[in-house]
């Protein structure tokens, strides 16, 4: 899945491990559910939680002396922990590897990178944010296709808002008592939280339980690969597209029936707040490896362990990964042209594992190599 888009990918959300959205599909959804909960929150900490839409940088503040930590996405009683980003020590100096792949036909050459709509400041540091292969790749591409378009997402907030949020109370209802109970026992020291969630449909209302882990694990959206990578690509050329169109990835999640809403919410309530926070973490971890199949096994094994009824599990899979994966794939092989290569960047959990990205561009005769 509006921005501070921060993953459930994104982007592909992480509905298996209970972990954020915004990793797993587009971060737009991550700062919706940050802008659902409170406009100002949203004027003060969403919007600049992106510093690169539709080719203009959003203008922050200047921060006093000794300067803050970056801005952090803002929700209702919510207090995010300092970022494990220190002024003081050693000061990394190496970007995270991140999962970086080149598929070649003949002449088409396609960049992939693995995105993490979330991350920390010393994933990119300032002199150099990106390894020198992956800076190549961007260099050498016309073209940077995302998820959604920069101009998609700017109007993404609506539609979110429009499709997951009712006029009145409705997720009480929408609820068995018993999935009620849960999620309100779990924002019980939050009632602001608590109160608006209750307009929420259970999509989204699960989007929003996945927000509060992520952030709680220190990770910040203005850090998530896709504003990062505009901040770099843009400085020397201009073509940005996606793989997608808002409307067809906003389907993805109010195509869901029911049921498969409940499973959806059901499975972000499984552990506690601090085992989710823990699996954001390892994902983290994971990610700045770079190993697209090693992500995917972890969450093949989290998604099996999570799972309340696995037939409405593998569905909801089909829905919101693998239809897209199939999407992707072909709009990419679409935009690419011989001899004029294209990067594309994609929440990470799309590349690996027998339906992920990569294999399904070695099933179109692509050769394929982690670089």
């Amino acid at each position: 899945m509006p921005d501070p888009l921060a993953a459930r990918g994104a982007a592909r959300r992480l509905r298996e491990g209970g972990l954020c959205a915004a990793f797993a599909l587009c971060a737009a959804l991550l700062s919706v559910c940050a802008a659902i909960t409170s406009p100002v929150a949203y004027a003060a900490g969403a919007s600049a939680n992106t510093p690169v839409q539709s080719g203009r940088p959003v203008p922050v503040p200047a921060p006093p002396v000794p300067p803050p930590a970056p801005p952090r996405a803002t929700l209702p009683g919510f207090n995010p922990p300092p970022s494990s980003n220190s002024t003081s020590g050693a000061v990394r100096v190496q970007p995270a590897r991140m999962p970086f792949y080149v598929a070649t036909r003949g002449t088409t050459t396609i960049y992939l990178l693995g995105t993490l709509h979330v991350g920390d400041p010393a994933d990119y540091p300032p002199d150099q944010p990106f390894r020198k292969p992956i800076l190549a790749a961007l260099a050498a591409s016309p073209t940077l296709a995302l998820e959604l378009s920069p101009d998609d997402l700017l109007v993404s907030q609506d539609d979110v808002s429009k499709y997951g949020v009712c006029s009145r109370e409705c997720l009480p209802r929408l609820l068995p008592d018993s999935l009620w109970r849960r999620l309100a026992m779990r924002l019980r020291s939050n009632p602001a939280a608590l109160e608006e969630i209750k307009k929420m449909r259970p999509w989204l209302a699960a989007l929003l339980v996945e927000t509060y882990d992520s952030l709680s694990a220190g990770l910040q959206t203005e850090y998530g690969t896709e504003a990062q990578l505009q901040n770099v690509y843009l400085k020397t050329r201009g073509k940005l597209v996606g793989l997608e169109t808002l409307s067809e990835q906003m389907r993805a999640f109010t195509g869901l029936s029911l049921a498969q809403q409940r499973e959806m919410l059901a499975q972000d309530l499984v552990q506690t707040p601090e085992e989710n926070v823990a699996d954001v973490r390892t994902l983290h971890r994971l990610w700045r490896v770079g190993d697209a199949d090693a992500i995917a096994a972890w969450d093949t094994a989290k998604s099996e362990k999570l799972a309340r009824d696995p037939r409405l599990s593998a569905s909801i899979d089909n829905k919101i990964v693998y239809d897209r994966n199939r999407r992707f794939v072909a709009r990419m092989v679409a935009i690419a042209a011989p001899n004029k290569p294209v990067f594309v960047a994609i929440g990470a959990l799309h590349l690996g594992g027998p339906k992920g990205v990569l294999a399904l561009l070695r099933q179109r005769g692509f050769i394929v190599d982690a670089n």
